[in-house]
């Protein structure tokens, strides 16, 4: 079994930071992709930002320059420092990895339960 806990969301001022960490843990044998998902009120899910095992990272075109993530692959935690934030960044952020749980298992994609970050005066 597999588990993602989200911390660190909350409520922030217009141009105001937040840092989001997830703490992935369970049977985890490699983990290929990790990173942060977004869903506001009436629209999809949408990627944020993530990072593969090797440290390369991919961002949505609308956090570019303000948003970045990070990831321990020792700690199997990932992290998404958050600045500059605009009342469009509000949604309920989702931890996302997508690994193996043992050698033999295909790879697949887990999630957390979801934090909210809201930005507003």
């Amino acid at each position: 079994q597999v588990q993602l806990l989200e911390s660190g969301g909350g409520l922030v001022q217009p141009g105001g930071s937040l840092r989001l960490s997830c703490v992935i843990s369970g049977s985890i044998y490699r983990i290929k992709v990790m990173g942060w998902y977004r869903q506001a009120p009436g629209n999809q899910r949408e990627l944020v930002a993530t990072i593969t095992n090797g440290r390369i990272p991919n961002y949505a075109a609308s956090v570019i320059g303000r948003f970045f993530v990070s990831g321990d692959n020792v700690r199997d935690t990932v992290n998404l420092q958050m600045n500059n934030l605009k009342p469009e960044d509000t949604a309920v952020y989702f931890c996302n990895a997508e690994l193996q749980s043992n050698s033999l298992s295909q790879f697949r994609d887990y999630w957390g339960q979801g934090i909210q970050v809201t930005v507003s005066s």
